[in-house]
């Protein structure tokens, strides 16, 4: 008998009894069948149970249902009975972050740590930092670097000092290439390779039919690398095996799972783009692309990667997808501008909203979308429009919506005249997206990478006009275009296509050159390298 049977016939037996329906709750957490879970919960508390338990799991079970805001009372009644258990501050960190309260996650995180110094919590700091608004350039350093020193490998792999005649091979490394939209500027790149001098390999979590219904073009002269299901130790033999002169990792902190594989060191070279916008805090990385807007000078420093930039922005991109039509502007018909959102949540922190409550009073006929799956649970639109009404904001100028298949997501932006970009943790792909879809986007110039994607976007497309100098004229801004400003959608994907924006053309012959002088420059073992490590010939 399994140990939900058994729970379940101890359940039976005693259907008045909630020290059952907690245990079984317990059982069918470990199952991942959280909806269940939630509801023997919700039994045991109406049964009479009380204290630390029954606060935890219902918790615990809010949140992997989604359901973060109502999460998070319950997890700060167990934290205040339980104030040192490392669990119940991870779990009360996540809910939070997920609302876009960063800066109160990283404290719960720090706090879980402080209980149990490990590798969990450590990796869940070092991913979320980047996107406190409190959080300097030595904070986000410092997490990621305590997390690379105490929790990824060595590198491990050795390789002949000259390499092979031939084409620079280059592999790519992602745990997403089945993502259109997000990966359409590595397939932009990727796509627009000169073959005769660049053997490109991708090194994919995805299957190569799903690459190519993605957005690649698949060539004969590519070699397609497998790593789907294996270990990080198996994963990087196999990416060893094909004898790269650079490993260009396009995952960063969004597959943390998958860093052992880079930090292993599979090639000659190893090299950042596309999903980083801090430091990663290792050693392994010979170099982080960027451009000059997203890294000034001064903040090299902060950085355990060199960086290396690229005129325009180092975010080109091409649309290979279908998309719906660009729409006319909905002020025309609705009287009123509409400013819209459809970034991630976590995004939206307490500093938005403030500022995006500013600029709806100083434009009392404008009204806000904002559109996200967070959305999906009743508990946090609720939470959200709370904040906002803190603020004075009346909640029937906002309308808050779930997620949506994709074509129908992109749609739903013939309802936004001006979206407002979030900070400090920028969009990227919503960014992209909205341009396309003929939507201006407004942001302004942030105080680090992650904050400073939007205004890579605006300023290679040609809308300076819509890249704030700080927060207070973003807000000014803000102010100005929801009582009236000049349409131009219906040009708009005329615009971004003749602009640097989308010169993915040009951009890859920048970035070859890059990663020809990145290849060149490339030590042959690292200085933590084990010399008894495998050598690959």
């Amino acid at each position: 008998m399994t140990g939900e049977d058994q729970w379940r016939a101890a359940v039976e037996a005693d259907s008045e009894g909630a020290e059952g329906q907690l245990e079984l709750g317990a059982e069918l957490m470990g199952q991942r069948r959280f909806a269940e879970a939630l509801e023997c919960f919700r039994r045991a508390h109406d049964l009479g149970a009380h204290g630390f338990l029954v606060d935890f799991g219902l918790g615990s079970a809010l949140l992997d249902t989604g359901q973060d805001a109502a999460a998070i009372v319950e997890l700060e009644r167990a934290a205040a009975l339980q104030p040192r258990d490392a669990g119940v501050r991870q779990n009360l960190a996540k809910a939070q972050y997920r609302l876009g309260l960063v800066d109160q996650a990283v404290a719960d995180f720090r706090a879980a740590l402080a209980v149990n110094d490990d590798a969990l919590h450590r990796s869940a700091l070092a991913t979320v930092i980047p996107g406190a608004p409190s959080a300097t350039h030595a904070d986000v350093l410092a997490a990621r670097r305590a997390f690379a020193e105490n929790d990824l490998p060595s590198p491990r792999f050795r390789f002949p000092p000259e390499r092979s005649p031939g084409p620079l091979r280059v592999g790519y490394l992602s745990s997403f290439f089945e993502s259109a939209n997000w990966m359409k500027p590595v397939w932009g790149l990727v796509n627009a390779h000169d073959r005769t001098g660049f053997a490109v390999h991708l090194l994919s979590d995805a299957t190569e039919e799903e690459c190519a219904a993605a957005g690649y073009r698949p060539d004969p002269r590519d070699a397609f690398v497998a790593i789907r299901g294996l270990d990080n130790e198996r994963a990087a033999e196999r990416i060893a095996a094909a004898e790269l002169d650079l490993l260009v990792d396009l995952n960063g902190y969004s597959a943390v799972g998958r860093l052992p594989v880079v930090a292993f060191r599979p090639a000659r070279a190893v090299a950042a783009w596309f999903n980083h916008f801090a430091t990663s805090g290792m050693t392994t990385y010979d170099c982080l692309i960027g451009d000059s807007v997203v890294v000034h000078a001064d903040e090299e420093t902060y950085f355990t990667e060199r960086i290396e930039r690229v005129s325009g922005t180092y975010l080109t991109f091409d649309v290979a997808y279908a998309v719906p039509p660009v729409e006319p502007a909905p002020a025309r018909r609705n009287g009123h501008v509409t400013f819209g959102c459809f970034a991630s949540q976590y995004k939206l922190t307490p500093q938005v909203v403030r500022a995006w409550a500013a600029i709806l009073d100083g434009a009392p006929e404008a009204e806000l979308l904002v559109k996200n799956r967070t959305m999906q649970a009743e508990c946090n639109r609720v939470s959200l429009l709370q904040r906002f009404a803190e603020h004075g904001v009346d909640p029937a100028r906002i309308t808050l919506e779930p997620g949506a298949p994709h074509y129908d997501y992109l749609a739903a932006y013939s309802r936004v005249d001006v979206a407002v970009d979030p900070f400090p943790y920028n969009g990227g792909t919503t960014t992209s997206e909205a341009l396309w879809q003929g939507v201006p986007v407004l942001c302004f110039d942030g105080d680090r990478w992650a904050a400073r994607q939007g205004a890579s976007l605006l300023r290679a497309a040609g809308l300076d006009e819509f890249v704030a100098h700080d927060e207070a004229d973003y807000i000014a801004r803000g102010v100005q275009l929801g009582r009236g400003f000049a349409d131009e959608r219906m040009t708009m994907r005329a615009r971004l296509a003749a602009s640097s924006m989308m010169d993915t053309a040009a951009f890859a012959r920048e970035l070859e050159s890059i990663y020809r002088r990145v290849a060149g420059l490339s030590h042959v073992l690292g200085s933590d390298a084990d010399p008894d490590g495998p050598a690959t010939r």
